[in-house]
């Protein structure tokens, strides 16, 4: 027998979309967490959020009241309250309106120990309290932009006819051919699946099946390196978005990357305004602008080796070297970006034993069809390539890198059964996050990091 629900008023009203379309002298309920509480002879103040917007709501109330007397003894910074009262214009400073409020009822208590009742912390405090930091503006900020951001990456490759794919976490074969894991054991330390496994990479490898069927698809999900890194853009833990695309070569790949990343930046700005103000202020003076300026004119493009000359004529005296044959470093992909080009900039065609295995040779024999994308104050946020669609060249490429071909044998066979050229990306979503932020630490750009030495919570 079905069961009806009885007719019941919404659970609750947003702060954000109360103030969307004001109605003054309306009784409006709100809910959410106390900022600040300020108490006067007179009148009384209670700074409220709940989450939807950056700005808290005010609450006033006469202080010498039941209601003040109430308030002034059970409500703290922390508390989690719900009040009512009427919605009226604002004769203070700093807000357009504020509440009236004609109750208050305490939901959650928070005591004199709560860690965020003094007003400013470092950020390296703040990791050892993860789990109260979104209630901080800067963390409440980079959350929302970070749901915003997932949510135009989405909107960008759902209204272009890709298809999501989701991809394994756990994987038997390496994407990089060569990177550092994370074994996959039982808690007997034996393999649980019959092979050695590990956490992925990367979805690359898995999500070219699909683009040989759907022709355009791509994976947005976690990612692990068990590299040893104790910098500011490295993570155990981090999420990558992974285009895949058929029928394309190199110029498509970039192509898509450039209009990618130019679209989901003007998504991000229009939909999180207020708190792209609050980066801009607080977090990267000028970071708004600057991001904006760069995005929107053409992305430069040049070679590895036009790279390595320009670094060799910059007369800039670099940490690292700048001979042909050597990694780009951070300093020098920084510097191409802010001094040189001044935006972003693709560098191409990269030596072969600097890329991974599945990557186009080029006909010199030397380099590959690879590409990073290189933006100013973060180096290198997208890597991608056109891919080996030739399988004797595959073939050849593992041999010369001493690779096994048991865990590739899918991966090859591809090559025999209606091979395209094909190509794609990855860019790293927390490094994108950090771009249109000014947020300095990967650590601070994910809600729980996952760094050499740091898996709590």
């Amino acid at each position: 027998m079905s069961r009806t629900s009885p007719t019941r008023s919404p659970r609750r009203t947003s702060i954000a979309d109360l103030l969307k379309s004001p109605t003054a002298d309306s009784t409006v309920e709100i809910t959410g967490w106390v900022r600040n509480k300020r108490v006067s002879k007179n009148i009384a103040f209670l700074e409220v959020n709940d989450g939807s917007r950056l700005a808290n709501l005010q609450l006033v109330f006469p202080a010498a009241g039941p209601l003040g007397t109430e308030a002034a003894a059970a409500v703290d910074k922390g508390a989690a309250i719900r009040a009512t009262g009427k919605l009226v214009a604002s004769k203070g400073k700093g807000q357009a309106w504020e509440v009236l409020a004609e109750s208050v009822k305490v939901v959650g208590a928070c005591p004199d120990d709560y860690p965020l009742q003094t007003k400013r912390h470092g950020m390296e405090y703040l990791r050892t309290v993860a789990h109260l930091r979104p209630r901080t503006r800067t963390f409440q900020a980079t959350f929302r932009v970070r749901n915003a951001l997932a949510a135009a990456i989405h909107r960008f490759y759902q209204d272009r006819g890709f298809l999501w794919v989701h991809t394994p976490i756990i994987a038997a074969s390496d994407a990089e051919g060569g990177g550092d894991l994370f074994k996959v054991t039982d808690l007997k330390g034996q393999d649980f699946f019959g092979t050695p496994s590990f956490l992925t990479v990367s979805g690359q490898l898995n999500v070219e099946p699909f683009a040989s069927a759907y022709t355009d698809v791509y994976t947005f999900g976690p990612t692990f390196r068990a590299e040893n890194s104790h910098t500011a853009r490295h993570a155990a833990e981090f999420w990558m978005i992974e285009p895949e695309i058929a029928f394309a070569d190199l110029e498509d790949v970039m192509d898509l990357a450039e209009d990618f990343v130019r679209e989901i930046t003007n998504e991000v700005h229009e939909r999180c305004a207020e708190d792209m103000e609050f980066f801009d202020k607080w977090v990267e003076k000028g970071v708004l602008g600057r991001v904006a300026e760069t995005v929107n004119k053409p992305f430069a493009r040049m070679t590895y080796t036009e790279a390595i000359e320009t670094l060799g004529k910059s007369g800039k005296s670099f940490e690292h070297p700048t001979s042909w044959g050597d990694p780009l470093q951070t300093e020098h992909e920084r510097w191409l970006a802010e001094e040189f080009v001044k935006g972003p900039v693709f560098v191409t065609d990269y030596p072969t034993d600097q890329k991974a295995f599945y990557m186009r040779l080029s006909d010199d024999g030397r380099t590959v069809a690879a590409t990073d994308l290189l933006v100013p104050r973060l180096g290198e946020i997208i890597g991608g390539s056109q891919r080996e669609e030739r399988l004797d060249v595959l073939d050849k490429e593992l041999d010369r890198r001493g690779m096994e071909r048991a865990p590739y044998w899918w991966y090859l066979e591809l090559r025999r059964f209606g091979s395209t050229p094909h190509g794609g990306f990855g860019l790293g979503f927390e490094r994108m996050l950090m771009y249109l932020t000014g947020v300095a630490n990967i650590r601070d750009s994910i809600p729980y990091p996952r760094t050499p030495g740091q898996a709590g919570f």
